[in-house]
């Protein structure tokens, strides 16, 4: 697997967020159903937060573009420095996992609480 570095807006803890991923391929096609777990590392032993398309946390935009979307509740908890993520496309039998992976940053934000 190869291992590509982009550059892309960080996770200011207690705002939301949304990033837009763009495959080379058809990944994310129409009725597709996909799930990703936060966690603050591969090896923590529990997820932060779970994205799903039912959930809103994964939206289709297109069959090469997938949305990332999490709420200020969810990131409100997060500290400086970065979380991982993947996904995996449940609708499938077995499931099958994209095949990519990402790290995101996350700042603290100096002003704080305007969300709540």
């Amino acid at each position: 697997m190869s291992v590509a570095i982009i550059d892309g807006p960080a996770i200011v803890a207690g705002y939301p967020y949304r990033l837009q991923i763009e495959a080379d391929a058809a990944l994310f096609p129409e009725g597709a159903v996909f799930v990703a777990e936060i966690r603050a590392r591969v090896s923590a032993a529990s997820a932060i937060t779970l994205l799903t398309t039912a959930n809103g946390g994964l939206l289709r935009v297109s069959d090469t573009v997938l949305e990332l979307a999490i709420a200020p509740e969810a990131t409100a908890s997060l500290g400086a420095g970065s979380v991982v993520l993947d996904v995996v496309r449940t609708d499938l039998i077995p499931p099958r996992h994209l095949s990519f992976f990402l790290e995101i940053p996350v700042v603290k934000p100096v002003t704080r609480g305007m969300l709540s």
